[in-house]
């Protein structure tokens, strides 16, 4: 009985992923295929440039039930788009340096076949981000490596951080945050227990990311099934 609900769940969430690719303007779905077992969603088939590969993932993980996802999206470039490496490269170094919450001078860049590498250490975790994001919606980028470590100026006590961190997970994502368990050793963030969505363990480590001090989230929280 309980293979047959999960079996149940399993198609309506594929109804779902499938129906939310359609909805997406940022995606075409006409290429990918969606499986789910037991909550972890594989995507599959290609698209036409990175950004839409990316683009599949974050509609996946917006939906109830989804636990994880695996993204194994190929990216196809057409003729018209293909670009050199080193046009790449020039894009991507530029798109560093244009966006100002990005230390670009920090930073190195290498290309090769399209796969882009972004190495270097910037203070905060949402630079590093920011670093990803400039890059991966680039034209003629095929995958997207993130080497770039966060290397903060600035570290509380961990008794400091755990409470700020707790205040903030209350305050984004529910009261029940109260109940994770959150361990702070080092600059190392450990988040444990149980959350509603994939989208809501996802908050969760953006929001341990953002403490000061943090140099490593690991994130073990389990979405209830």
């Amino acid at each position: 009985m309980m293979v047959t609900t999960m079996a149940r769940n399993d198609e309506a969430i594929q109804r779902n992923i499938l129906a939310e690719l359609d909805w997406d303007p940022q995606v075409r779905p006409n290429e990918i295929g969606v499986t789910v077992s037991d909550g972890v969603v594989a995507l599959t088939g290609w698209v036409d440039s990175y950004a839409r590969k990316w683009a599949a993932e974050r509609a996946a993980h917006r939906l109830s039930g989804v636990r994880a996802v695996a993204n194994d999206i190929a990216v196809r470039l057409s003729t018209a788009t293909g670009r050199t490496d080193a046009e790449i490269a020039t894009s991507v170094t530029r798109a560093l340096e244009w966006d100002a919450f990005i230390p670009a001078d920090g930073l190195s860049v290498t290309v090769a076949n399209g796969w882009v590498v972004l190495r270097g250490e910037v203070e905060w975790e949402y630079q590093r981000r920011a670093a990803e994001r400039s890059v991966r919606r680039l034209t003629g980028v095929q995958g997207l490596t993130n080497g770039i470590q966060v290397r903060p100026r600035v570290r509380p006590s961990a008794e400091e951080l755990r409470h700020r961190l707790v205040t903030a997970l209350v305050r984004t994502v529910s009261a029940d945050a109260q109940q994770l368990g959150i361990e702070v050793d080092d600059g190392t963030v450990t988040l444990r227990g149980t959350v509603r969505s994939a989208l809501e363990r996802q908050e969760a480590e953006r929001v341990a990311w953002s403490g000061p001090g943090v140099e490593e989230v690991r994130n073990e929280l389990v979405v209830q099934g």
